[in-house]
């Protein structure tokens, strides 16, 4: 099996504005870009459930002449809230980086 990191350069989230995290995934080009979109494996069920939010509340915004996919959805905590523990959203993709992905054609 292979991970994100199989697939992208860059994996990473980060704040959007005090209420919205965003994830950006980078793929290392067209090849591994559309490999990634065939998975269909970055979608809205699967931020849903790590989450914890609704399926109505994500974007995922695939951008193919950037070899891209942007996910957006809600903050769990406002940004600088006593129980946020990742100010700054860093840290968020972290689950992500254990999915297990289709081998790479």
């Amino acid at each position: 099996m292979a991970t994100l990191l199989d697939y992208c350069s860059l994996v990473r989230s980060k704040n959007a504005g005090p209420f919205t995290l965003t994830f950006d995934f980078m793929c290392h080009d067209q090849h591994t870009y559309q490999a990634l979109t065939n998975t269909g494996i970055l979608n809205r069920t699967l931020f849903a459930g790590l989450f914890n939010t609704t399926e109505n509340e994500i974007l995922v915004v695939n951008h193919p002449r950037a070899l891209a996919v942007k996910v957006s959805l809600p903050r769990p905590s406002i940004q600088g809230d006593l129980h946020d523990s990742d100010c700054y959203a860093g840290q968020q993709y972290a689950p992500l980086m254990e999915l297990q992905l289709p081998e790479l054609p």
